[in-house]
């Protein structure tokens, strides 16, 4: 689909008025349940996939690519896909500058990538949005001046995820999975989610404080400042992430086109991402147990050395 400047910014525009307003209402307090907060992010690529005419017609696996091309089940998973997107974006916004500082990283190696395959207007749209999150992210990083809120979460996981789906549609040599690794981050932070609370029988929708950045802040605050340094572990734990999520975009921009290496690379991440969180968990639970025995063993030590000199040894 060859794009013509700013006449289709207008569509992308459109398009964002279902998920922004449910986010806005949420944010105002209007009590949006995450359940219809998805069912309008489904909405906004309903209206782009009919504005845009455009939907995923191609994954670069066999048997998948054999389905999708039925214009229906392709449709399906854009629609599917652009809404868990946006709802990801939401998801990570735990930190002072987590979501903002992913959301630039992810715009701007849209925009590389769609300068790479001659597209400068897709390649506007990509760095346009990491602009603006630049500004945003002046006031929210490091001490949360403003916040992004669901609308602006929501609202900035729909404009990525329509730019990357359009690149997908406008450049035939561009591999979905570089677009996987584009938005690797928050994908693999939604699919973690979603297997941790079933694994523990709670709604995936009901939220924890077990997400990647959560466990990272808490690592900081509590293993390296002491507690009742929150103000600072937040922005830190921002800071300290970063290689991590830039990495997976980073690789993308090299192999764009590159199906079988962007494949591999993809699948390194997922097993150094799970690696990562299983290893850390387990430390976090061992320093907790180790914790509280030496607790318990102070208590101790303090109620003996209370009663030393009520014994008779010691009156001896």
């Amino acid at each position: 689909m060859a794009m013509d400047g700013t006449g289709q910014t207008w569509f992308l525009a459109l398009s964002l008025i279902p998920v922004f307003a449910a986010g806005l209402l949420e944010d105002l307090g209007v009590g949006v349940s995450p359940k219809h907060r998805l069912l309008a992010a489904a909405l906004s690529s309903v209206l782009a996939i009919i504005l845009f005419g455009a939907w995923v017609a191609r994954t670069d696996l066999v048997g998948l690519d054999f389905l999708v091309a039925f214009a229906p089940v392709g449709i399906a998973l854009t629609v599917f896909g652009g809404a868990g997107i946006c709802n990801a974006f939401n998801l990570i916004d735990g930190l002072n500058g987590l979501s903002a500082t992913i959301g630039i990283t992810v715009a701007v190696a849209l925009g590389l990538i769609a300068s790479r395959g001659g597209q400068p207007d897709l390649a506007t749209w990509g760095y346009v949005i990491a602009s603006a999150l630049t500004g945003f992210l002046l006031l929210n990083f490091p001490w949360g001046k403003i916040f992004m809120g669901d609308a602006g979460a929501y609202g900035i996981g729909h404009l990525l995820v329509w730019v990357a789906i359009l690149m997908l549609d406008a450049l035939p040599d561009l591999t979905p999975w570089a677009l996987l690794l584009v938005f690797f981050w928050p994908l693999a932070d939604t699919v973690l989610a979603i297997v941790r609370r079933r694994r523990s029988g709670k709604p995936t929708d009901q939220p924890d404080r077990l997400h990647f950045h959560q466990l990272v802040m808490r690592a900081i605050e509590i293993g390296k400042l002491g507690r009742g340094a929150r103000h600072i572990a937040n922005p830190l734990a921002t800071v300290v992430m970063m290689p991590f999520f830039m990495a997976p975009p980073f690789v993308a921009v090299i192999l764009w086109d590159n199906a079988v290496a962007a494949a591999i690379a993809f699948f390194c991440f997922v097993v150094l991402f799970a690696t990562s969180y299983s290893t850390g968990v387990l430390l976090a639970r061992a320093w907790r147990k180790n914790s509280g025995r030496k607790f318990i063993y102070g208590l101790m030590r303090q109620k003996v050395h209370s009663l030393i000199p009520y014994l008779p040894e010691y009156k001896g």
